[in-house]
């Protein structure tokens, strides 16, 4: 499941962007299946950040994925040739993203919707701490 669509991205950056990123047949028409490439690939690495701390896939996508995946798909999509404003937009949420995985920001998402049920019913919610060894105040 992606977070964003391709109606997100043209509405984001624009037709004729994406056309110039897209259109390698010179058809007049978008390429659906690199932006559709470019939105999976950025929706798997915004996966990566969040599997740690929210149940996936989630219940509801909040705007602020959207615009994460909207960017980072942009990034995605133009290739080797990365004007240095999309470069920066895309460093910029990858930073959003690691401070998500740590801890130090969330997602803006009921708390219900961080939560999962197994099998046998029993719900498991995470606010986000780290219980391993060594990480309390007491060392242990």
């Amino acid at each position: 499941m992606a977070y964003a669509t391709a109606t997100d991205l043209v509405s984001r950056f624009g037709e004729l962007e994406l056309l110039q990123l897209t259109d390698t047949d010179n058809s007049g028409q978008l390429g659906n299946s690199q932006i559709d490439s470019a939105l999976a690939d950025a929706s798997d690495e915004i996966d990566s950040y969040l599997a740690g701390r929210y149940a996936l896939p989630l219940a509801t996508i909040p705007t602020l994925l959207v615009a994460v995946c909207a960017d980072v798909s942009r990034y995605y999509l133009y290739g080797a040739a990365v004007p240095e404003l999309v470069r920066e937009r895309y460093q910029e949420r990858i930073k959003f993203l690691v401070r998500v995985a740590s801890g130090t920001a969330s997602l803006p998402i009921p708390e219900a919707a961080n939560t999962s049920t197994d099998a046998d019913g029993i719900e498991i919610s995470s606010d986000g701490h780290d219980w391993r060894r060594g990480s309390g105040a007491f060392g242990v």
